[in-house]
């Protein structure tokens, strides 16, 4: 790849995770149409995400929830892809597998098919903390403050998801499960601001 084409490239990947975090907002969109009572803290993200309707329970904004799934995984995939020399080959493919995830979730809504959702999910929940914990290793000498970041992060976020697992249906299965998530969003932008104050200085 031409030297002048890789940073005009690496600056779309840097973009692609610096406006990720806005992924939150979709949530809060989505649950605010909802009927018959949702909780962020008691129920999980992908209920958002369910096509069908009861008297019970309905997200008629399902759609703009399981298309955010996609959007923003494909973010996280084209952004580690175009910034693959700053992440290292393994970092980058546990990006990858975490944006083709995240994808997969949002073809697959949760009551349409459980199992399938639950497959298409998992990997999400399993390659983003192991990537923090490896991109936190990979910058600490040259970025101590944000390797200690990447690492707490990747820590955190990994105990959630464990627990979010281990733990199924609660009260607090909502909170677990965004423990989990919406911290990446926020450690992988800090993470590429970081990276553009690294190559401007």
């Amino acid at each position: 790849m031409p030297r002048a084409t890789r940073p005009h490239l690496e600056r779309w990947g840097v973009l692609a995770l610096l406006v990720r975090p806005t992924y939150v907002a979709t949530e809060v969109v989505v649950a605010a149409a909802t009927t018959g009572g949702y909780g962020f803290a008691r129920d999980t993200v992908s209920r958002l995400g369910e096509v069908g309707c009861s008297a019970a329970y309905c997200s008629p904004r399902h759609a703009l929830m399981n298309g955010s799934f996609v959007v923003f995984g494909v973010l996280l995939a084209l952004g580690a892809t175009l910034l693959h020399r700053r992440l290292g080959p393994l970092v980058t493919a546990l990006l990858v597998v975490s944006g083709l995830s995240s994808v997969a979730t949002g073809l697959a809504p949760q009551d349409q098919d459980a199992t399938l959702h639950l497959l298409a999910a998992a990997p999400l929940f399993v390659a983003q903390p192991l990537a923090l914990l490896l991109l936190g290793a990979r910058v600490r000498r040259e970025q101590p403050r944000t390797a200690r970041a990447l690492t707490l992060t990747g820590v955190v976020t990994a105990a959630a998801a464990v627990a979010f697992i281990a733990l199924g249906d609660t009260p607090v299965t909502g909170a677990l499960e965004r423990l989990a998530l919406w911290p990446v969003l926020v450690a992988l932008a800090w993470w590429a601001w970081r990276e553009t104050r690294v190559s401007s200085g």
